[in-house]
């Protein structure tokens, strides 16, 4: 058995063991690899958009930003995704989970849907312009 594993490692050569690396799977569920700064496609498969609400821009004042993130992402992916998206250096993530909610319309029960969002302090003195004034 071990001369056709060396055979196989053979064949497969360099380019198949890195293929394997960028893409991982884990327990059925879809995950991003390193993202790279010319890469711009990869940034968007971790940030959905800003979240925009009374509170984000109150703790857009003191440098902490909000955003939706996908479920399957993680902290450092985003802080990755934010620094290569608008220059800046992250200091901090924090992310929640924001647990569906149940809905009643007309005697119908429903569901809103959850989402999953990260929020993201900047190093004192950096900024990230989000909304146009």
């Amino acid at each position: 058995m071990s001369i056709f594993n060396k055979i196989k490692k053979e064949i497969k050569g360099p380019k198949e063991e890195e293929k394997k690396e960028k893409t991982k799977k884990v327990s059925g569920k879809k995950t991003v690899s390193k993202i790279k700064k010319t890469d711009k496609g990869q940034i968007y498969k971790v940030l959905k958009n800003p979240h925009i609400s009374e509170k984000a821009t109150d703790l857009g004042e003191k440098g902490k930003y909000t955003f939706e993130i996908f479920p399957y992402v993680n902290k450092n992916q985003v802080r990755r995704a934010v620094s290569d998206l608008y220059g800046v250096h992250v200091d901090r993530v924090n992310i929640i989970n924001i647990k569906p909610k149940k809905r009643i319309l007309r005697g119908i029960e429903g569901k809103k849907s959850g989402y999953k969002k990260a929020i993201v302090t900047l190093k004192k003195g950096e900024k990230i312009e989000i909304m146009p004034h």
